[in-house]
């Protein structure tokens, strides 16, 4: 019922509204109000039940405004989110973070050219467009590469995506530059995912990962719990630091999984925090 009124509202604001400005506006705000619903539940199940329908209305307001950047972002985010949450199914998860991020790329097209034609160009010509981004271009710049990096994510069997890894860093670290604090430090959760991934019998330098961790815990103030997890995952386990893993995950189980913008992704934090722990003696 709640969301048959909601496509009722957007039908309404649409027939009733002779303003482009008004309906730009109020379709932002629910779709906004969309995404917080979503990231604000702590109920898996019902976000899950719930999801497929957000999509499909992300997708109505993006068919009638199909340049709002800010309506692409939101669409992307959403699909972002669903498909680390609640996906599976391989073929599945490689569809929908395709979606998540040509939505993020119609964005980079419209708000950011330069950066958008020099994507498929070497590492060494997409710098200096990357070092002339200016801070009010980041939120877009972090939201393509939030994108990127889901994508890649689901793609590791997938040679070309993998090779795109140094370019995604690249972006990370200039949105890093920008303002390390934007988003609770989440530029440095990427990287230190990224940079956990080669152990330093084979040239890695887990050591580097461990330092952006670090970081993002610092930066989130304990409020993203997904941090504990993913650094307890991919850090801890490269290295076989069991101590420190299991710290880690303890930390997590016993905080407030209750925190605005956070409340899912600590959810799903406290599950897999569970999860990781029930295997620690067994993997070390």
């Amino acid at each position: 019922m709640y969301m048959t009124r909601l496509f009722l509202i957007s039908f309404l604001l649409i027939s009733l509204s002779g303003c482009a400005s008004i309906i730009g506006s109020a379709t932002q705000r629910m779709a906004d109000n969309l995404s917080l619903a979503m990231l604000n539940q702590n109920d898996l199940d019902i976000v899950k039940a719930g999801s497929p329908a957000y999509l499909i209305m992300i997708d109505s307001l993006i068919e009638g405004d199909p340049d709002n950047v800010s309506l692409l972002l939101s669409g992307s985010k959403l699909y972002g989110s669903y498909t680390t949450a609640f996906v599976e199914d391989e073929d599945r998860s490689k569809r929908l973070a395709e979606k998540s991020l040509s939505f993020a790329h119609r964005a980079l097209c419209i708000d950011l050219k330069n950066l958008c034609q020099k994507l498929d160009s070497k590492l060494d010509e997409i710098q200096p467009v990357l070092n002339s981004i200016k801070k009010k271009q980041q939120p877009l710049l972090f939201a393509y590469a939030s994108a990127w990096a889901g994508w890649i994510q689901v793609n590791t069997d997938d040679w070309n995506a993998i090779a795109q890894i140094p370019k995604l860093t690249a972006m990370l670290k200039r949105s890093v530059e920008l303002d390390e604090n934007y988003d609770n430090g989440s530029a440095y959760l990427y990287l230190g995912v990224l940079a956990s991934q080669i152990p330093p019998s084979l040239g890695g330098k887990p050591e580097q990962g461990q330092a952006y961790f670090e970081k993002a815990l610092s930066l989130s103030e304990g409020k993203n719990l997904m941090v504990n997890v993913l650094y307890a995952e991919h850090y801890t386990r490269l290295v076989f630091d069991q101590n420190l893993h299991d710290q880690l995950l303890k930390t997590v189980l016993a905080a407030n999984q209750s925190e605005p913008g956070f409340t899912l992704i600590n959810t799903l934090a406290k599950k897999r925090a569970s999860e990781l722990l029930a295997e620690s003696t067994e993997y070390f």
